[in-house]
């Protein structure tokens, strides 16, 4: 199939990308490659990208055009030459902690730049629209696990209330233009080649160069991390679980809209969590205790029930193996930072 992956450079989209690209689809990718991190890392991604192709020897099912999501004559555009089989939406402006120091970044790309993407959907009369949500619009919410049938209407962080916009212009879309569109909340995803801003990166940093960490709440708060091969698996199975006007969340409507959690199903504390890390570089942190950041939850954790029965969803990395893969990458990706800062 042609499919169109956005923030084809970001963490998650560099690796659906890949999987895609072993299973011979034909992936156009576009990314802003803006600078909320070191643009160098996503430029990187799309090198290893390219030379991932060259040596499956598939260079032809890789296509990088550098586009931004609120450039509308430009996404119009590259829907109108491509018929595009299925949309893999993942670009988004990132993080709960900078929607407090920038919030019109995340009404530029989360709202506006959707909206993009869904009219051009309606356009072409795209055959699926899968797009990235978050485990943040559950808010506060108390009850554990969350469930997709759980009240939405109280998100905490700008970040949260864009991605849950992003749900209801979603269903909209589907309930107007006959559009099947399906929503993954994440859950706290981690990895190779994951995003610096990300506790495990930092930590991680930190750690290999004997600077303390912040562990907020004591270490207390607990998360459904989940391992990068796990979610991509997941959103391919999805890709291509076309929703009917009967497999909404929603009973009361006929739309063809879904929703799922994407989670690990299984939270750990965060002490877990660095002590995997701990183990994994084989160094011990140096803890700064802070109290609870605003816009954090306490826990977050995934029932994954219908993701996996409507699509076999089995996520099966715990987070010792997981981090280990990820710190082998880190040690590896940073060494040759430094390698070529050495030669600059």
């Amino acid at each position: 199939m042609k499919i169109l992956v956005t923030g084809v450079a970001g963490f998650i989209g560099y690796h659906v990308t890949k999987k895609l690209i072993a299973e011979n689809h034909i992936v156009y990718g576009i990314d802003n490659l803006n600078d909320y991190y070191d643009p160098q890392l996503k430029k990187d991604r799309l090198t290893d990208l390219h030379l991932y192709c060259e040596k499956l020897q598939k260079s032809e099912n890789f296509k990088f055009e550098l586009m931004d999501l609120v450039d509308a004559p430009a996404i119009t555009s590259l829907f109108k030459e491509n018929n595009f089989d299925r949309v893999i939406h993942l670009a988004a402006q990132a993080g709960v902690r900078y929607s407090i120091e920038n919030p019109k970044a995340y009404i530029d790309s989360n709202i506006v730049g959707f909206l993009n993407i869904l009219e051009s959907c309606r356009a072409q009369k795209t055959p699926h629209l899968v797009y990235a949500s978050s485990s943040s619009v559950y808010g506060m919410n108390s009850k554990i696990p969350f469930s997709t049938h759980d009240n939405t209407d109280n998100p905490i962080s700008l970040y949260a209330a864009t991605k849950k916009s992003n749900e209801l212009m979603a269903h909209s879309y589907s309930h107007l233009f006959d559009i099947p569109t399906t929503g993954l909340r994440f859950f706290t995803v981690y990895g190779p080649w994951g995003r610096p801003d990300m506790a495990y990166f930092s930590f991680s940093k930190s750690i290999c160069m004997g600077e303390p960490i912040n562990v907020f709440n004591k270490g207390k708060m607990e998360r459904d991390f989940t391992y990068i091969d796990d979610i991509v698996n997941g959103i391919v199975k999805v890709m291509d679980k076309i929703p009917t006007s009967q497999s909404t969340v929603n009973t009361n409507s006929p739309a063809r809209y879904k929703i799922y959690n994407i989670g690990n199903n299984n939270p750990i504390t965060l002490e877990r969590f660095i002590s995997s890390i701990e183990s994994a570089l084989e160094k011990k942190a140096t803890k700064n205790e802070l109290p609870m950041q605003p816009g954090d939850v306490p826990l977050t954790y995934a029932d994954v029930d219908d993701l996996i029965k409507d699509v076999g969803f089995k996520p099966s990395t715990n987070i010792e193996t997981g981090m280990a893969i990820f710190t082998d990458w880190y040690l590896k990706y940073s060494n040759r930072e430094k390698s070529s800062d050495n030669e600059n």
